[in-house]
């Protein structure tokens, strides 16, 4: 194969099963920065591409400058776009959520849950059939608040699960779970934790079964870990406290030197320096959702997304 083009080692390869895939990547240090580069195809702006939702080496993403959705494997470099003429497959941050799955006929789909306009609609898409049906959906008129954030769906045991908190301390979190089968929507309730200061949850699929993270605190943060039995809370592992850092919360990092050191000025123009190399786990803070970079840890695939 020393004599083929690059490009045609790249067709055969992606053709071959992702874990033989990735043991290709050891034969030579041409085929490791071949298998190694993750392209975009589409048309995209730098750092304008979002992380939704991932399956199976499948990425749902949304274009931010156009709102669109698309399903993408970086492995294969291959994707489809999911908006239609009549604004179906677009995504708005902040009211919308995601989530993507696959059926008992491995056919892949994502479900859009959209917020417009006071009203809530939901949409699955089904890979198979290239088109997108309504579903319905909760009619809990308080969800419709832009006080309410969505957590990406986390796809587990045949469920796609959403947390929804509301946006203050001692606001409501709750669960929202979507049996793929029925195509019903329910909610349940998150692990009993003190509601003193925010409380965020994290949902995580492991080993097949759906664990939260459950942070709760505000000047002090407590993170549980729980496990989801049969719409019933089991707690697993409890963390010790994290304290904060000893400066506003909305404080700027002016520079860092090579000693270690952060210099960090707050709102308010008090200037602070923060030793990195002691006693490092005093001078956490943990990030909400509402501040930080989304991403995915994803397995890979030659799955298509297109038909």
């Amino acid at each position: 194969m020393a004599d083929l083009p690059i490009e045609t080692i790249f067709e055969i390869l992606t053709r071959v099963p992702a874990k033989v895939l990735g043991r290709s990547r050891s034969v030579c240090k041409e085929w490791y920065a071949l298998l190694s580069i993750v392209t975009l195809p589409f048309d995209h702006q730098d750092n304008d591409v979002s992380i939704l939702s991932h399956l199976n080496g499948l990425l749902c993403v949304c274009l931010n400058h156009t709102n669109e959705l698309l399903l993408w494997n970086p492995t294969t470099t291959a994707f489809k776009r999911l908006s239609t003429p009549d604004s179906l497959g677009i995504y708005i941050n902040n009211l919308d959520a995601v989530g993507l799955y696959a059926d008992d006929a491995d056919d892949y789909k994502v479900l859009h849950i959209k917020r417009r306009c006071g009203v809530y609609e939901s949409y699955v898409y089904s890979m198979e059939l290239n088109f997108w049906r309504n579903i319905p959906f909760l009619t809990r008129q308080e969800y419709l608040s832009p006080n309410f954030y969505w957590s990406p769906g986390t796809f587990c045991g045949g469920t796609m699960y959403f947390t929804l908190c509301e946006c203050w301390v001692g606001g409501t979190n709750v669960v929202i779970c979507f049996d793929i089968n029925s195509e019903q929507f329910k909610e349940i309730s998150i692990p009993p934790v003190p509601s003193t200061g925010f409380v965020q949850g994290v949902l995580v699929n492991v080993k097949n079964e759906l664990h939260m993270f459950a942070t709760t605190g505000w000047f002090e943060i407590t993170i549980d870990l729980w496990t989801l039995k049969e719409d019933y809370w089991i707690k697993v592992l409890s963390c010790p406290p994290i304290p904060p850092i000893s400066l506003s919360l909305w404080g700027d990092i002016t520079h860092y030197v090579t000693n270690g050191n952060w210099f960090v000025m707050t709102k308010l123009g008090k200037l602070f320096t923060i030793e990195m190399d002691t006693k490092p786990f005093e001078i956490l803070y943990p990030v909400t959702w509402f501040r930080g970079y989304k991403g995915a840890v994803f397995v890979e695939t030659v799955v298509s997304p297109s038909i």
